[in-house]
């Protein structure tokens, strides 16, 4: 198939009815078709949400601008609620702002799974005694795909979605388009640069996806840039001493830390508060400016959990989260996830996941790291996508931008280098942070700044480019005489 053919004319001379959102005043909304096969036209058409926010400006308009973020797949069925986020701002001046539901998500045709019931608490330090409970969870949130997700789960492919935006390009009107991908997004235009490289003009990829690594290595790398992260609160907390009193040094530091973990595994039912202390952990090594509270947090645990005081604990870890890979019996719930990751290999081997799990569990407990090397649903082989994922590869298109924090930990940094590298465009670091999702998203004026300067101006900043995080808290390292915290 080209997209010359016949079969493809009727999708690619659609028209498209606009009509006002009942979200947002100024986005308009509408529905396009697209096929579930692109490799059989004339098959089965699915329909696409999109969305827009004509340019402020018509007398200086250069074109559009397509958003996507979150996934893998998509933000949660919100991709078309994203022009909201950047109206207002310069790129709006001079750019239609352009929203979509990849197909799957949202108000697009939608790939579901059944809500599985689970037999075993979630557990942050799993005993293997628990791995096979794990694991039939898992194999039964697969089962739960399998029978709600129909013939669509095999084309829920990031080929597919690239396929799906340009359609949307041709029924805009436009020759190319312009192009903001954040975390899944990232690598969806990537994919579109190395299909339809022609068609892209502008493009900024924040918070990478790596290029080269399938889904499972992508998730593995997020309990190693979480574990980066705390390991640099750790040394902060030790040179401060004298106020957290946790340690002189950054072992003795994660001591205290493993110490109030210790003493809240028997604390509660199925290690549930030590669950959500792990996940705390996670969290708040990665936020900067939460580090002086999770210093201060560590040592009320460790008085209250050495007093056994389980409701002062409760009230402690009071509104940390906590996730497991199923919900409550009953109903349906969004998978597109599930569908998406299956489009890169994963082990068959239970052994390789129960090895990796006793690893992460004693050397990346924090943010729920072991969650990242359990099975996962594409371990079961019941989804064979239509087609691998494709290579990214530099097409014919101009330089862009890469966006990246340093302690991402969601998408390590490695995978922003390696795309930045792969495709010559130059990199915006923003240095010692954990943020995810940054331009406008992210709240960081200097990163809007250079980014809104290339987008609407074309100015690209030099090969690399250094900005500043969210401030570390005001919190003096150690000097003669400092006063331990709360003495």
């Amino acid at each position: 198939m080209t997209w010359d053919d016949a079969e493809l004319r009727d999708f690619l001379t659609q028209q498209i009815t606009w009509k006002p959102s009942d979200f947002d005043d100024n986005l308009e909304v509408a529905f396009i078709e697209v096929p579930l096969d692109y490799a059989d036209p004339s098959g089965e058409r699915i329909e696409l949400a999109i969305s827009r926010i004509p340019a402020a400006d018509p007398r200086r308009r250069r074109g559009v601008l397509l958003f996507l973020n979150g996934g893998p797949g998509g933000d949660g069925g919100l991709g078309r609620l994203l022009p909201t986020r950047l109206a207002g701002t310069p790129p709006h001046e001079v750019y239609d702002l352009i929203g979509f539901d990849p197909r799957g998500t949202g108000e697009s045709a939608r790939i579901e799974g059944e809500a599985s019931p689970t037999t075993t608490p979630f557990d942050s330090r799993p005993p293997d005694s628990a791995f096979a409970a794990i694991t039939a969870d898992m194999k039964e949130r697969d089962q739960g795909c399998v029978r709600a997700g129909g013939t669509l789960r095999r084309h829920i492919t990031t080929a597919n979605n690239a396929r799906d935006m340009n359609v949307i390009r041709v029924l805009l009107g436009e020759e190319r388009i312009s192009y903001v991908g954040w975390a899944y997004g990232t690598l969806l235009g990537a994919v579109y640069g190395a299909m339809f490289g022609a068609h892209l003009d502008r493009s900024v990829l924040d918070s990478s996806v790596h290029p080269d690594w399938d889904w499972r290595t992508q998730f593995a790398s997020q309990a190693l840039a979480v574990r980066e992260n705390v390991d640099l609160w750790a040394q902060w907390a030790a040179e401060r001493d004298g106020f957290f009193g946790l340690g002189d040094s950054a072992g003795r530091v994660l001591a205290s830390v493993e110490s109030v973990a210790e003493s809240l595994a028997p604390l509660g039912e199925n290690a549930a508060l030590r669950t959500s202390f792990d996940g705390l952990v996670g969290t708040m090594g990665a936020a900067r400016g939460k580090w002086r509270e999770l210093g201060t947090l560590i040592g009320e645990l460790r008085e209250a959990a050495g007093a056994g005081d389980i409701e002062r604990v409760r009230g402690l870890l009071a509104g940390q989260t906590r996730w497991r890979p199923g919900t409550a019996a009953g109903g349906l719930r969004d998978a597109v996830l599930e569908a998406v990751t299956c489009e890169t290999p994963w082990p068959t081997d239970l052994e390789i996941y129960y090895r990796d799990m006793r690893e992460f569990r004693g050397s990346r407990p924090y943010g729920f790291g072991v969650m990242r090397a359990q099975p996962w649903v594409a371990a079961f082989r019941t989804c064979v996508p239509t087609e691998p994922r494709p290579a990214v590869t530099r097409g014919d298109y101009p330089k862009g931008l890469v966006v990246q924090a340093d302690g991402d930990p969601f998408d390590h940094l490695p995978g922003a280098l390696a795309m930045a590298e792969r495709l010559g465009h130059p990199l915006i670091l923003v240095r010692d942070s954990g943020a995810h999702e940054i331009y406008r998203l992210g709240g960081n004026a200097q990163v809007d700044a250079l980014v809104d300067a290339y987008l609407v101006d074309g100015e690209l900043p030099p090969a690399r480019v250094e900005c500043a995080g969210e401030p570390r808290p005001d919190v003096p390292a150690d000097a003669n005489g400092a006063a331990r915290h709360g003495s």
